[in-house]
């Protein structure tokens, strides 16, 4: 034969060897690899893929565990309890040998919801900043989901993944509230903390339900309906290029401070017919109205020689919404959307003694653009400090021509199952301690559907766990928004109030936090309480401590005596309290006609008993009800604040 034709053999019986070992190998999902926590005192699946038929020996902790994988592929492992404990290390062998490294035995928290889950530590270092370099916790540990959304199948796995141990390198890609959850647990129990943590900022919770979960909710069952609809789908995906690509005078479209010779954050640059602009502030309440652009904005400043020569740090507070900042004509940072701290490092030859030239352009789409107040504005360097806040100079540089398209693209993420089928459905088969949820700012347009889209939530999970007892942790929506100074309406009051009213659910718990929001930041900082509460309700509902005073107070029941309102609390603790000296404050009264006023309100006998002379015959109560309940101080002598609620008339009269 000749050698060519050899060669050719030879060639192609390697490419199937290759092709039919490939296929063979076993595979195993992105949360079982190295670093995994798996949940002690419990069965544990281990699962993973290969080819029909394969035969497949899992060796753990002294043990061996055969199984044989399925007409699909599929195999599943079912390890018997384990104690606390390791590092241990997992044999899976097959066509091939895989060897998981650095496992531990612990509890397993799977975490979830929008933004405020995730919100890095590294976003609050400078409010908790003995946390990352201090952090030193190996049997912490967290697998964080990266974002993927689908609502046409079900996915197997999870997106790539990798299990990282709580250090001073690991920490600031940590969940912050989940940090703080963890780390309290770790302290009381010693036991290693698995955190899983699933979230997507800005997603309703509707995006993490299954179809089965929707079934009961017409309008978002019909809508996962149309999903199969293959004609519709592709023609949302088509409305969506459509709208994502480039207008077609969009390059006709120019920024003024980019064209012009010099450009305006240039050092030569001579401004002129610039406005003046008191810093911080939107551009809306100083004389721009309704503009959708790009604004410039400058400030000269005089630096002394003792900040010059070394690094400084810029803090710009939060800026709405992309920005670019120029030091002396140098970029020095930039962020592209409104809610990340602007904290810009600037390097030791950028700043000189005498006239510095800060220049920041603002690039702004849709409400108001400009600098969030009540934020830090300075610059820093050694021990030194120069406010920025004042006297700034604006000029505007595009405007962007007004949005044609008054439906905007179709977002998988944003739709019903759009990620539970991909970021909780390829995780079910994670055994778990129990859940963590903190979410609700993206459903308050809707606030009245909200308690039975939780319900139907709880409940899917619960059933794809199969195990109806798993602990169910919630954070209800912090204060935010601008304080009203009249009893009104208020969706996040309403949503909290479909929160409260979630607590019906067996094996749930709720973490107050009317206390722990900022007025201009959808995303507070101190999310310590919040993580700390969340593991105070833990100890209680999960680690089965009766004793531990777990919530603030929650309304029970009320009472009409004459023309005052007693009200009734669970989770009193030591007693109620009216925090900061004053007595209670932000409860509101009302008759039938629900037209609410504000209210005396006295604590007595652990009760409070509420009352106005401008209603002589009550019906109604409210408490912290409003975006921002400023002055809310109901608590227990524990510390923890009582729950905004409002009562449904339907009480005693005596």
């Amino acid at each position: 034969m000749e050698k060519s034709k050899v060669f050719f053999l030879f060639t192609v019986s390697c490419v199937f060897l290759f092709a039919f070992t490939s296929i063979a190998q076993v595979r195993l999902p992105s949360l079982v690899s190295d670093g995994m926590v798996l949940q002690r005192d419990a069965k544990v699946h281990i699962w993973g893929w290969a080819t029909k038929g394969e035969k497949v020996t899992l060796k753990f902790n002294g043990k061996s565990y055969k199984t044989v994988t399925d007409n699909e592929g599929k195999w599943n492992i079912v390890l018997p309890p384990q104690k606390y404990g390791g590092p241990c290390v997992m044999e899976i062998n097959a066509s091939n040998h895989i060897t998981l490294h650095n496992i531990l035995v612990g509890d397993v928290w799977f975490c979830s919801g929008q933004s405020n889950m995730v919100l890095p530590m590294n976003r609050v270092k400078e409010k908790y900043p003995d946390e990352i370099p201090n952090a030193d916790y190996p049997q912490i540990r967290n697998f964080f989901v990266p974002t993927l959304s689908d609502v046409t199948r079900l996915h197997e796995d999870l997106p790539p993944g990798k299990w990282l141990e709580a250090n001073s390198k690991n920490l600031p890609d940590f969940g912050a509230a989940t940090w703080f959850f963890a780390k309290r647990l770790y302290n009381k129990y010693h036991v290693p903390i698995g955190l899983i943590n699933s979230s997507v900022g800005g997603t309703p919770i509707q995006a993490w339900i299954s179809e089965n979960g929707l079934k009961d909710i017409p309008q978002y069952a019909s809508r996962v309906v149309q999903f199969k609809d293959t004609t519709l789908m592709n023609q949302l995906r088509k409305r969506t290029l459509s709208i994502n690509r480039p207008a077609g005078n969009a390059s006709k479209q120019t920024d003024l401070g980019l064209t012009s010779t010099p450009k305006w954050y240039d050092t030569t640059y001579v401004p002129e017919r610039w406005h003046p602009f008191w810093l911080p502030g939107y551009w809306a309440d100083q004389g721009v109205r309704g503009l959708n652009g790009v604004v410039w904005f400058r400030k000269e400043i005089t630096i002394p020689a003792g900040m010059t020569g070394i690094a400084a740090k810029l803090f710009m507070g939060r800026i709405v919404d992309a920005d670019q900042l120029y030091v002396n004509g140098v970029l020095s940072g930039s962020t592209s959307y409104q809610y990340p701290p602007r904290r810009y490092l600037l390097p030791a030859n950028l700043l000189k003694p005498g006239k510095n030239i800060i220049v920041i352009r603002v690039v702004n789409t849709t409400g108001k653009g400009g600098f969030v107040p009540d934020k830090p504005y300075l610059l820093t360097a050694g021990d030194q400090k120069i406010d920025l806040r004042g006297d700034w100079l604006y000029k505007v540089g595009q405007v962007f021509p007004a949005q044609q398209n008054i439906e905007g693209p179709f977002s998988a993420q944003n739709e019903p199952t759009g990620l539970y089928n991909t970021m909780i459905a390829p995780a079910i088969n994670y055994t778990v301690k129990g859940f963590l949820w903190y979410q609700g700012e993206a459903n308050t347009g809707k606030p009245g559907e909200y308690q039975d889209l939780m319900a139907a939530l709880i409940n899917d999970w619960r059933d794809k766990w199969h195990d109806g007892q798993l602990p169910f942790l919630y954070v209800q929506l912090p204060n935010y928004m601008e304080t009203q100074y009249s009893p009104s309406e208020s969706n996040w009051a309403e949503l909290r109030e479909s929160q409260r009213k979630t607590l019906s659910l067996p094996g749930t718990g709720m973490a107050v936090t009317i206390d722990a929001g900022e007025w201009n930041d959808i995303h507070p900082l101190n999310k310590k309480d919040v993580g700390e509460r969340l593991a105070l309700l833990a100890e209680k509902i999960a680690y089965n401590e009766p004793k531990v005073i777990a919530s603030g107070p929650l309304y029970q029941s009320d009472t009409i005596i004459g023309n005052k309102i007693v009200v009734t609390f669970s989770n009193i603790g030591s007693g109620l309290i009216a925090k900061g000296g004053y007595g209670p404050e932000q409860f509101a009264i009302a008759g039938k006609d629900k037209k609410f006023v504000w209210a005396d309100a006295v604590i007595k006998d652990n009760t409070v008993i509420i009352s106005s002379d401008e209603i002589t015959d009550p019906v109604y109560v409210r408490y912290a009800w409003s975006d921002n309940p400023e002055g809310a101080n109901l608590y227990n002598k524990e510390g923890l604040p009582a729950s905004p609620f409002q009562t449904n008339g339907k009480q005693q009269h005596f």
